[in-house]
């Protein structure tokens, strides 16, 4: 679905930005549409990290609403997984090692053929985002 509705963005002039499983869609979308992408402690293994999830879960902004995450979710996470990407240069990771959630050394080991910015603590929302804002906007050649 991303692919098709993405199917007539100019390439040139987009680039993508995702953070924790959507890190992982966007590295995979980069890797096939050839344009930048900004990760954000992105997932590596979703099917595998996921799969405990299986069932019904409170939203978490609205605890009053519920999701059902389905098997299926895990078999489209496993074959996006399986799908070698080449190596993406134009992609910045920010990692941080005091990511609560996901482990930095799977995030690094999986995106050091890009830029990478290895962060000393912090965490898996990367609650100081704006001290690495400038950086974003210069890799995004916005700044």
């Amino acid at each position: 679905m991303l692919l098709q509705g993405l199917a007539g963005w100019p390439r040139d002039q987009m680039a993508i930005m995702g953070s924790s499983l959507g890190g992982f869609y966007a590295a995979w979308l980069s890797a096939h549409l050839g344009c930048p992408a900004v990760l954000i402690n992105p997932a590596v293994h979703p099917s595998r990290d996921l799969a405990r999830y299986i069932g019904e879960h409170a939203v978490w902004q609205d605890p009053g609403q519920s999701i059902f995450f389905e098997p299926a979710y895990l078999q489209e996470l496993m074959l996006l997984e399986s799908q070698p990407l080449q190596t993406c240069p134009a992609t910045l990771t920010l990692i941080a090692k005091g990511d609560e959630v996901l482990d930095w050394r799977e995030m690094l080991a999986r995106h050091q053929g890009g830029q990478v910015r290895l962060i000393e603590g912090s965490d898996h929302a990367l609650s100081d985002f704006e001290d690495y804002l400038p950086q974003i906007l210069e890799f995004l050649q916005l700044a």
